[in-house]
């Protein structure tokens, strides 16, 4: 076979630092068209981009030369950067440490979407930390519930792409 063929949909989820309800509508409304944005510079597809004042939600197809991790890491960097130097209230912004990434498959990719763009709605009855540990346990995840939500003092290189 000489071509190689990738279906990946990855639906990725990460917070602000301490879940800081810092995204207004206004910036919420720019940073997912800038994340989108970064995402074709590294020819990944933004499928979906939302989420609510303290978190991101982005289902994204990846191409076989980017890993998981290459992407949350270049997304969360480029982002907080722009963040940081757009809107003077959020000088000191960044992303809280860790991510959680969820595999789509194809018949899931609808509702994927249809999940990220009512945010807005959904966090009317559930707080984000519940709408986490719900995705956790969804996708057979162990963890710590006592350490889920610590910060640590070391960095991810959020600031390093």
């Amino acid at each position: 076979m000489s071509h190689s063929y990738i279906s990946t949909h990855i639906h990725i989820v990460f917070a602000t630092k301490n879940r800081n309800p810092c995204l207004s509508l206004e910036i919420r409304n720019r940073l997912w068209q800038y994340l989108g944005g970064l995402c074709k510079e590294r020819n990944i597809e933004p499928i979906s981009i939302g989420g609510y004042i303290d978190h991101c939600h982005a289902l994204i197809s990846l191409p076989s030369t980017t890993s998981v991790a290459m992407a949350v890491k270049y997304l969360k960097g480029a982002s907080s950067r722009w963040l940081s130097e757009t809107f003077p209230e959020l000088m000191d912004f960044s992303w809280q440490k860790g991510y959680g990434a969820f595999s789509v498959s194809v018949s899931g990719i609808e509702r994927t979407i249809q999940y990220i763009n009512n945010q807005e709605q959904h966090h009317q009855r559930q707080s984000f930390e519940n709408e986490y540990i719900e995705f956790l346990n969804l996708h057979h995840l162990a963890f710590d519930e006592d350490s889920l939500w610590a910060e640590q003092n070391t960095s991810e290189g959020q600031n390093d792409i």
